[in-house]
C-alpha cells in the first residue's frame, strides 16, 4: 500500500524518506536485518504465550500440566518455562489461578465495592497504572467532525508485552493505541508479522480513523510514549517499591489522551479510567457507577469503540456470569491482560501497607 497525500514518511533526522532502494546504506544492512529479525521474534513469542493462556483457559478445569502446554505451543517444557516468566514473572501454574472464573466473581464484588465506595465519596480521580497516571483531554467539535483536518499526527509501531501496538499522538497527547489483530486476514497472509508488513497496516488504519489529518510515521517519536506505559520486563517487589519512593519524591507528569468521541463516549471512557488496576466488573455494575442504570447496552458500545488500548481499561468489563465477553483486540489478548495485571498485582502486594500506593491502602481505623 502506498502512503496517501496525507502521509509521509520521514528518517530519524525529519526528512522526506525515499521509497526508493538506496544501494549506498549497505552498511546499514546488518543493523536493520538484527532489527527486523527482533520484530519478528517478538510477534512469535508473544503469540505462543497467547496461545497458551487461551489453552489454559480453556481447559481450566483439567489443570493441564506444563509439558502439554508446552507441546500445544511447540517448544520444550524448559523453553516454555522461561519464555512465560520472562513476560509475566510467574510460572504457567501459578498463572492459571487467575483464568478461572472463580477469580473473576472475586475480583467483581471487589472491584464494585471499591466503586461504589468512590461514587458515595463523589471522587473521579485520574486512572492510575501504578506510577503512571492518565487524563483525559477532548478534540474540538471541529476536529471531531472533520476527521482530524488541522491535526498533526506522529504514530509508530511498536512490541509491547501483547503483541505489536501503534502509538499516535497529537501535539496535545496519545490519540490511539491500537493492538494489531494477529487473527486478521492480513497476519493470515504473513503481511503484519514483520515491521514492514505492519507498518503497511498501520498506515492503512491511520488512514481511515484519521482521512484528513496530517500523519507522519515516525517511530522514535511515540517510543518514549510506550517506554512509559509498558515495562521492558515484569516488575519485583523491589523495583516497585523504589517506584514508589520516586512517585513520593517527585510525582509524575501526567500522560494525557487527546480523545476523539460522542459526550457519551467520552463519559464511559472516563469511567473506565475509574476501574481499579487488575480490577473487573460487569456492563451493569458500570452503567450504575455513572448513574445510568438502563443504558448497560449503550455503554457496551461504546467500550467497543474505545480507541486507546489498555490505558482506557475496557478490557476490565466482562460479563455477569464471569466471562470475558468480547473484546476489540480479540479475547486471548483481553485474557492475556487481565492475567498479566493480576500478576503484577501480586508482586505490589508483596509490599507492607505502608509502601503501597495511597489508593491501595487499607482506610484507617
Amino acid at each position: 500500500m502506498q502512503p496517501s497525500p496525507n502521509e509521509t514518511i520521514h528518517d530519524r533526522n525529519g526528512h522526506k524518506h525515499n521509497h526508493q532502494p538506496n544501494h549506498g546504506r549497505n552498511h546499514e544492512h546488518s543493523h536493520e536485518h538484527s532489527h527486523e529479525q527482533n520484530y519478528e521474534q517478538h510477534h512469535a513469542d508473544y503469540e505462543r504465550i497467547a496461545r497458551a493462556i487461551a489453552f489454559m483457559r480453556q481447559h481450566h478445569r483439567s489443570q493441564p500440566d506444563l509439558k502439554t502446554i508446552a507441546q500445544h505451543v511447540h517448544l520444550s517444557e524448559y523453553h516454555f518455562q522461561r519464555l512465560f516468566k520472562a513476560w509475566a514473572g510467574i510460572s504457567p501454574k501459578r498463572f492459571s489461578q487467575y483464568l478461572t472464573l472463580e477469580y473473576a466473581k472475586v475480583q467483581m464484588a471487589e472491584t464494585k465495592n471499591l466503586l461504589e465506595l468512590s461514587a458515595e465519596a463523589g471522587l473521579s480521580s485520574p486512572g492510575r497504572l501504578h506510577d503512571l497516571f492518565v487524563t483525559v483531554e477532548a478534540m474540538s467539535p471541529g476536529e471531531f467532525k472533520t476527521g482530524g483536518k488541522g491535526l498533526t499526527i506522529r504514530y509508530g509501531v511498536h512490541n509491547s508485552p501483547f503483541g505489536h501496538c501503534l502509538i499516535a499522538l497529537t501535539q496535545r497527547g496519545v490519540c490511539n493505541l491500537h493492538f494489531f489483530d494477529c487473527g486478521s486476514e492480513q497476519y493470515a497472509n504473513g503481511q503484519g508479522t514483520d515491521e514492514q508488513g505492519a507498518k503497511h497496516i498501520a498506515a492503512q488504519y491511520m488512514q481511515d480513523a484519521w482521512p484528513n489529518a496530517d500523519r507522519f510515521y515516525e517511530p522514535w517519536a511515540t517510543k518514549e510514549v510506550c517506554d512509559r506505559i509498558f515495562p521492558s520486563s515484569p516488575p519485583s517487589p523491589r523495583s516497585l517499591s523504589l517506584a514508589d519512593e520516586q512517585l513520593h519524591l517527585k510525582p509524575p507528569s501526567p500522560l494525557i489522551l487527546h480523545l476523539k468521541g460522542t459526550n457519551f463516549q467520552l463519559q464511559v471512557w472516563r469511567a473506565l479510567l475509574n476501574i481499579p488496576f487488575a480490577g473487573v466488573t460487569t456492563y451493569q455494575d458500570l452503567a450504575i457507577s455513572m448513574g445510568r442504570p438502563t443504558a448497560a447496552r449503550a455503554i457496551g458500545t461504546a467500550i467497543g469503540r474505545n480507541p486507546i488500548g489498555y490505558l482506557i481499561p475496557c478490557h476490565r468489563v466482562i460479563r455477569a456470569s464471569g466471562e470475558l465477553g468480547g473484546y476489540r483486540w480479540g479475547l486471548e489478548r483481553k485474557t492475556a491482560l487481565l492475567g498479566w495485571e493480576a500478576c503484577q498485582r501480586q508482586f505490589s502486594e508483596k509490599l507492607s501497607p505502608e509502601r503501597l500506593p495511597l489508593e491501595r491502602r487499607a482506610p484507617e481505623a
